[in-house]
Order: structure tokens, then sequence, then C-alpha cells
């Protein structure tokens, strides 16, 4: 076998290939804008049916309804929901009425005829602004009769009060940093399969159209594998960059940042650990093409990294916490495992340093051992190879 080109830069040739072919594809290219402004319209959708801070007009009739709405505005209820309530003073209940039908306020507070309140809507009355309305109206009206009857309501009330301790408090936007953890998981596992059976693919068809002897009489084998995987780890890290890169912006324009700055750290983690998981995966990737015959014979020489995939995700959504916490610092899974608790809790950092480390070491090992497979099966023809069977090959 002739090794014209030196090895040193025969596999950045190869990596240039590699990125060159592919951004040249338009499938590609519209795959990442579609990506991108996928993810930038989630955060900003997010965002706005997020808690953001609303005021509910509410019509009132009588000075009692009105300062029952300002009490309510006041009220634990309102601040719980981030809703502020603002009275408009009406004439009669008639006029209330006129008023709803017209869409002009969406609810009303009345005097009833029992003495009491009525709220009135056009269809159903939102649950915060009916539990908020009959909170204050309870405490008003309690605290007026009081009045009335000479009795000290505070002396009455007087120990009834009951406080919350939460040992293990829910981190603040819970809903909004799974969601995050969620995307990172999914992202990390869809484009890992997208551009790791691209590589077996590829891989494949130049071996079946004989391609890959040509290439293999001016470039080392090995070189072949180290530029497949550096090419595609460049165009798989800067698609996420973009992603990660839209996503923030996205939270940014929209005046999240508080939030981004609490899971500021976990995106970045979760690109270190994506680069690193990304080249152990696209080594088996590669080997597995190199295994195959035919591209018909992908989807069996590719099982067990699918494997190797699908099962720390189908853990991680099993919400068994000890098993996620084991998977997110076994190597390879805590590419995908780590970054998502990083999200949503805090990680001890041995954990992380083990899960780091792991990875790094896992990575190292599964390139000697692909090169290893790679250069004994990539030029064999014939019938597909088992990788008992690579490994037992002489080395061409």
């Amino acid at each position: 076998m002739s090794t014209s080109t030196p090895a040193r830069g025969a596999w950045r040739l190869v990596a240039e290939r590699e990125i060159t072919t592919r951004v040249r594809e338009k499938s590609f290219l519209i795959g990442v804008v579609v990506t991108v402004l996928l993810v930038a319209g989630a955060v900003v959708a997010a965002s706005l049916l997020s808690g953001k801070a609303s005021t509910e007009e509410i019509g009132v009739v009588g000075p009692e309804a009105s300062a029952i709405v300002e009490a309510a505005d006041g009220g634990p209820i309102a601040e719980n929901d981030n809703t502020s309530f603002k009275a408009t003073e009406l004439d009669s209940v008639d006029e209330a009425e006129k008023a709803i039908e017209a869409e002009t306020i969406d609810v009303a507070l009345v005097p009833a005829d029992d003495g009491g309140f009525r709220i009135i809507s056009l269809t159903a009355v939102d649950g915060t602004i009916e539990q908020a309305i009959t909170a204050a109206v309870s405490q008003t009206v309690l605290q007026s009769n009081a009045s009335a009857q000479d009795v000290d309501l505070d002396a009455l009330s007087a120990g009834t009060t009951t406080t919350t301790s939460v040992l293990e408090p829910v981190p603040e936007n819970d809903g909004a940093r799974t969601a995050v953890a969620t995307v990172m998981v999914v992202l990390f596992l869809l484009t890992v399969m997208i551009f790791g059976l691209q590589i077996a693919q590829s891989v494949t068809q130049e071996k079946e159209s004989r391609v890959v002897e040509i290439l293999a009489a001016a470039v080392p084998i090995r070189a072949l594998l180290w530029g497949k995987i550096a090419g595609n780890t460049v165009l798989a890290l800067t698609q996420v960059l973009l992603v990660v890169a839209a996503g923030v912006g996205a939270g940014f324009a929209m005046g999240e940042t508080a939030f981004i700055s609490d899971v500021g750290w976990s995106l970045v983690w979760f690109l270190v650990l994506f680069l690193l998981g990304f080249i152990a995966m696209a080594t088996l990737w590669a080997v597995a093409g190199s295994l195959a015959a035919r591209v018909q014979d992908i989807n069996s020489t590719t099982l067990p990294i699918q494997g190797l995939l699908f099962l720390p995700y189908f853990a991680v959504f099993a919400g068994n916490d000890g098993l996620t916490e084991v998977f997110s610092m076994l190597p390879i899974s805590a590419t995908m495992v780590m970054p998502m608790r990083l999200a949503t809790e805090t990680v001890p950092a041995w954990q992380l340093g083990i899960a780091v480390g792991g990875t790094i070491v896992a990575a190292v090992l599964l390139v000697k051992l692909g090169v290893r497979i790679y250069e004994r099966s990539l030029l064999r023809t014939g019938n597909k190879l088992g990788y008992r069977e690579a490994l037992s090959l002489a080395a061409d």
C-alpha cells in the first residue's frame, strides 16, 4: 500500500473533503437552518407562554366591590400567579353585563341579592380570578363584620396560620430547566444518530464502490478514519453551537437573562461533553461502516451503537433518580445524561469529574480500538464482518 501523502497532513485533507462535501448539500444546510429556527422559535414561544406579569381588568359596582378587588390585587394568590387586578368602576349591574357582552371587560364583581357578591363572566371564570376574589371577599367581609360586632379578629385568628418548610426545594424555573434538559438530551441523541448514520453510510458506499481502494493507495487508512472523525465532528459541533447560540440569543431577546445565567454552565458542560462523546461515537459509526459489505448491512453493524445510545435515553425518561445518577457518570452515556442533571439539580463536583474523566478515557480507548478494527476491515470485501472477526484479522 502506497503512502505518498504524509499521514500528518492526510487526515486534514480527508476532513476538508468531508466538510466541503456536506456543506454543499442543500439538505444539510436546510436542516441546520430549520433546526436553528425551531429552537429559537420554541424559546420565544415558551417565554411568551410562561408566567409573565399580566393585568386583569375587573368591572366593579359599588365602593365595597372596588375595595375587594384592591385587596385581591395585593393578595398571595395574585402574587403567586404573577397577576394584578385593576378595578373599573361601573354604575349598575346592567351596565356591567352589557360591558361583558361587548367584551370590553372579562369579569365583573357586583353586589348579590343575599348581601354578598356575585362574579359575572361571559363564559367561564378564570380560576385565578375566582380564587383571588373569593378569598378577598371572605377576608374583607369577615373583617367588616368583626369590627361591627366589636370583635378583635386578629386575636380571634391567632395561631391559625400554617407555614410550609421544604427540605429539598425545587429549583427556580423548574419547568423551564426541565425543558432545557430534555432539549439537550434529544439534541445529543439526534445529532449523533444523524451524523453517525451518514458516517457509516459514507464509509460503506466508498467501500462498496471501491473508491476506498483508490483513497487508501494515496492516504493511510488510519488517516482516512481520523479525517472522517475530525470533519464530521467539526460539522456536528458547529450545528450544535448554532442551535445553542440561537436558543441563548432568543432567551436574551425575550428578557430571560436570569434564567439563561441559571442554565449557562450546564450548556457549557453540554458542549464539552458533546465534543468528547461525539468523537468516541463517530469512531464507532465509522467502524460499523467498515464492517458492512453493503449499505443494507448497516442496520445490523450499527445495532450495538444504537443500543449504547438508547439505553441511557430510555433510562433517563424512566424517572428513576438512582439510575439516572449512575448513567450520568458512566462513559459515553454521561455525555447525554450529565448535562441534563446539571440543568435541573446541583451535581457534586466529584460526579462531574468522574463523568468528564471517564468519557475522555473512553474516547481515547475507543479511538484506538476503532483504528485497529478500521485498518483490518476497511479493504475487506465479500460478506459483512463481526467485531470479533475484524479484530482477529491481520492488519493490512
